[in-house]
């Protein structure tokens, strides 16, 4: 699907795509700029990059419920890539919990920061919500911090219609949730 770029006026080509190997490198790449920021600590790097397959596989299991960590759904993740480069990561989470209702969603994303404001999460939002319609959901629920405007223009962007905003833990921002009718 070809989608016109409207930060840089170009053409881009972002899919998403079940996870795979060929990307191990492109990955982890993308995984030092995350951690460079402070996100993704908990997945280190050297066992990924020794156990790259087996990590690909866990992914692939979470769509089917296998060896999920306690309080955990099922969830199908797709890496969003754009030619040989991994841009990121969409993800449906099947069900909500208690929590997902409140602050996580049934879909999440990340761009890696190095590709981030050149249209990537609008395109592969995009690009998912048929993937979550054909799971059988009705309406999605998306849920971003207050303070990320970027997120926000991407969910707004594909549909989003705000419910609420919701105060979260001490020190952090507050998340606003909202649904998208498939």
């Amino acid at each position: 699907m070809e989608n016109k770029n409207k930060f840089e006026n170009k053409v881009i080509y972002p899919e998403i795509q079940e996870p795979s190997i060929i990307y191990k490198d492109s990955y982890l790449s993308a995984l030092e700029e995350f951690h460079k920021e402070g996100r993704n600590l908990d997945i280190d790097e050297k066992e990924i990059e020794n156990s790259f397959s087996e990590f690909v596989q866990k992914l692939k299991e979470q769509s089917l419920g296998l060896n999920l960590k306690p309080g955990y759904v099922p969830a199908t993740t797709y890496w969003i890539t754009d030619k040989e480069d991994y841009i990121g990561k969409i993800q449906i989470r099947h069900s909500l919990t208690d929590t997902l209702l409140k602050i996580g969603g049934h879909i999440g994303y990340e761009i890696r920061p190095s590709k981030r404001k050149q249209g990537y999460g609008e395109n592969a939002l995009q690009l998912v919500l048929p993937q979550a319609k054909a799971m059988g959901l009705g309406k999605v629920l998306l849920t971003c911090d207050s303070t990320n405007i970027g997120s926000k223009k991407i969910i707004e962007a594909n549909g989003g219609v705000l419910e609420n905003e919701v105060e979260t833990e001490e020190g952090h921002p507050s998340k606003l949730r909202y649904w998208i009718q498939l």
